[in-house]
């Protein structure tokens, strides 16, 4: 074989176990449930803000923590810890995507995706294509 040859199967070999290597490292989506059962794996979990529990937010203390209480899509109930700032219109989100691990009794995420609410109501929306057919029909 070639001295090329060598070279080219070697770089194959090793882009294909980096290409699996991040495969199994990337995290997955779960419940609660799932990520206190796995405590070492990253995960996303998916669901809304606890609007009837106290959001903490202390940036005198320390202005990259935000305590809240999440509950996810099967209805459990977690403290959570961001590492970040509280998110601008945080309480009106409609759902969070939190990305993190389980540590003990609570959920730390170093990330988190928010689905804020339309700013268009449906009502606005008929309201203009009634408006815009009268004006064409005119």
């Amino acid at each position: 074989m070639k001295r090329s040859h060598i070279i080219m199967i070697i770089m194959i070999a090793l882009a294909g176990a980096f290409m699996i290597a991040s495969v199994s490292d990337s995290s997955s989506y779960a419940d609660f449930a799932e990520a206190f059962e796995n405590p070492e794996k990253e995960y996303h979990v998916v669901g809304t803000l606890d609007r009837s529990a106290e959001i903490i937010y202390e940036p005198e203390v320390n202005p990259n923590l935000t305590g809240f209480t999440m509950i996810d899509n099967k209805g459990e109930k977690r403290t959570v810890w961001l590492n970040k700032s509280k998110p601008q219109d945080f309480e009106r989100s409609e759902s969070l995507v939190l990305i993190g691990k389980a540590e003990g009794d609570e959920f730390h995420a170093g990330d988190m995706l928010m689905k804020c609410p339309s700013k268009y109501k449906e009502e606005q929306k008929f309201e203009y294509i009634e408006s815009a057919e009268n004006s064409y029909n005119r």
